[in-house]
Formats: C-alpha cells, structure tokens, sequence
C-alpha cells in the first residue's frame, strides 16, 4: 500500500509509492555521459579564457596576474546575472495590487577546477575543501552588505538539472528579499522550537542515528541520510552534529570535513547512478536571522532520476518510487 509520509522539518507531504517502488539499482542511468576533455577551447571557465568572464571577485592562484592562469578555484560575476548589485530595493506599487523593485542583489559563479572535466565527485579532497573555503569566503564578504537578506549556494550538475555550461562550477545567489517557501522552512523550524524547545533538524539527526535505517554515512562531526519523507529516490542531507543556523559559521576543520563527507557521497552516486544528474542546495538562515536557535544549516542532494509531472506542479506533493530505506542501505554499503 502506499504511504503518506509528513516532513518534520517543513511539514510537507510526499507519496511513497510502495506498489511503483523500484529497486535502487533501477535508477542507474543507461546512456553514459560521454567523457570530456581536460581542457576545451572554447569554453569560457577554461585557463587562458579569463577574458571570456567579468573580472574574479576571488582566485586561490599559485601564482601569476589577476584574471591570468595559475588559478585552482576562482569567482566571478554571473556574465548573465538574475540580479545586479546597482539599483534600489525601495519597492513600488503598480496599479494599486501589483508591486515591484529593481533586481537588485549578487549572482556568481565559483569555477571549481580549472579542469574541464574535473567533477566533484572525482577530484582530490583538497580541492573540494578549496572550493567549499571558497563558499564560506564569498558568503561571509556579502553578508556584510546590509541590503542582502538571504543568500543561497547551489550547483546543477548536468543538463537534466539545469546546467548550461560542462567546464565544473557551483553558484552563488545574494537576494534583498527572503522568498515565501524559505519563509515557511524557518516559520516551521521556529514553531517546533516554540512547542518544543528544540532544533527540528537536531531532533531529526538524534532520531537518525537512533534507528539508522536511513543513515548513510555519520562521521565526528557530519551525518548523512535519506530522509524519512525523501521527495526524489536517492535525496540526500549532510547535516552537521553541532547546531549551526548558518552556513557563513563553519569552521576551517568543520569545512575540511564536510569537503569529505560531500566528495565521498558524491562520489557513491557518480559510481553506482552512473553520474546522474543532481542539484545541491546549502539551505542556511537568513542574514538578519542567523542567531537563531531553531534553524539548522544543511546541504540538500536531489539527483534527477525522474521528472516531476501534473500531479507534483498542481499540489506541490512528490511522488517518490523509491524507499528511503532501501536507497539508503544500498548507499551505505557501497565502498566509499
């Protein structure tokens, strides 16, 4: 029979369609994506093709010019900003219903690897905690500018997630206002907090790792599961032990661990998937609200194996055909 099952966390609803559910191995993807060269000619984030992009905000460089080769991670503006950082955030109303304001905010891209085929899931550690390094560098510069109230960092990786551009790289999106569904997250958070004086992600971490069916990997300072209410077959959260409400707080040792944590689960999805197609989201607090108690940052993996539909658009319910359960054994016990 199928199952409703209701995230503590957001108190949303998914469909686990045990009757559909297919098995993990049956989301590995059958047409491999076709190997890439180290380095392409035309492609903008390559070495020697700085001129291609707005000037770097940030580079780790072993050397040379800025905006020149020597880079191993480097930032820039998005060439093709959703936001810019010129205008004003006064808002304005139109017609007496309809309101609007300029698009102000910030929109970068961290080039992870001057490789062009270099993907997370297979680079050296070290380079992962560079680009996370990177994250926290740029998050905690921008945050000091009053005008952004939230900021977000993600990665699509592949075109089914959304990716335009193979050469391997992560954004950063800087907004003057705090979108409506990370309003509910927060306001949900807070009311667990109100009724129960606890972090609704701390309790879901101890609740983890007290009945580990959904467990995946747990290390001294990160845990990594499925969740119980998992909207896609194989969603994966990397939270850390410590209550943390913002991502801008880790620390250099935190940092080099969950450049572990996230290379190694990444690296299980590329082997036993296929390289699927993912998006990865840091969901952190607010800036103005960053201290907190109730929020809990963590980093959210929903690789594209299907393609919500009707159903899903029209009532904001996920259908997943698989079980958590299931996805999460056969991660674990595959070899890190």
């Amino acid at each position: 029979m199928p199952e409703l099952r209701q995230d503590p966390a957001t108190k949303q609803w998914v469909i686990i369609a045990r009757e559909r559910a297919k098995r993990p191995h049956d989301f590995i993807k059958l047409a491999g994506t076709p190997p890439l060269p180290e380095y392409k000619e035309d492609c903008p984030f390559c070495p020697g093709n700085e001129s291609r992009t707005p000037p770097e905000t940030l580079a780790y460089r072993k050397g040379g010019p800025p905006n020149g080769p020597g880079w191993w991670v480097r930032v820039v503006d998005n060439k093709f900003s959703a936001l810019v950082p010129e205008g004003s955030i006064s808002r304005r109303e139109e017609d007496g219903l309809f309101r609007k304001m300029d698009g102000v905010g910030r929109h970068e891209v961290i080039i992870e690897s001057p490789k062009h085929n270099q993907c997370i899931a297979l680079m050296d550690t070290r380079q992962v905690e560079e680009i996370l390094l990177a994250y926290r560098e740029r998050y905690l510069a921008l945050r000091e500018d009053p005008r952004f109230k939230l900021i977000i960092i993600f990665k699509n990786h592949g075109r089914g997630a959304g990716t335009s551009l193979e050469h391997p790289h992560s954004q950063l999106v800087a907004t003057p206002i705090v979108p409506l569904t990370i309003r509910h997250r927060f306001e949900k958070a807070a009311s667990h907090f109100d009724d129960n004086g606890t972090c609704v992600y701390c309790d879901i971490i101890q609740e983890g790792l007290r009945v580990p069916t959904r467990l995946v990997q747990e290390t001294d300072r990160f845990v990594t599961f499925h969740p119980f209410a998992s909207r896609a077959p194989f969603e994966t959260w990397i939270l850390p032990k410590v209550h943390q409400s913002s991502f801008g707080w880790i620390s250099m040792a935190d940092a080099k661990e969950f450049a572990w944590v996230l290379q190694t689960t990444l690296l299980k999805l590329h082997k036993a998937l296929n390289n699927p197609d993912f998006n990865y989201i840091i969901h952190t607090a607010p800036t103005k609200d960053e201290h907190e108690e109730y929020f809990h940052w963590h980093l959210q993996i929903l690789p594209r194996l299907v393609t919500p539909a009707g159903f899903e658009l029209g009532t904001g319910i996920f259908i997943n055909t698989a079980l958590p359960e299931e996805t999460a054994a056969f991660m674990r016990n595959l070899p890190a």
